[in-house]
């Protein structure tokens, strides 16, 4: 794993409290605040994923 992995996969848990605590509270701000740092983590994640996989690859 690497950092961009790691730290995609917390912004994304930290983006579904703070939209789940918007929708609980009704505040769309927070919820859309919220799915937006989802949809940064779950990019950050994927960007690491590929670079993982391009350093696999190219160990072989």
């Amino acid at each position: 794993m690497n950092k961009d992995q790691v730290k995609g996969t917390a912004k994304d848990a930290a983006g579904k409290v703070q939209r789940k605590a918007g929708e609980f509270t009704g505040s769309d701000k927070h919820e859309l605040k919220g799915a937006a740092k989802q949809a940064e983590g779950k990019t950050q994640k994927a960007y690491g994923d590929v670079k993982e996989d391009i350093k696999r690859a190219t160990k072989h």
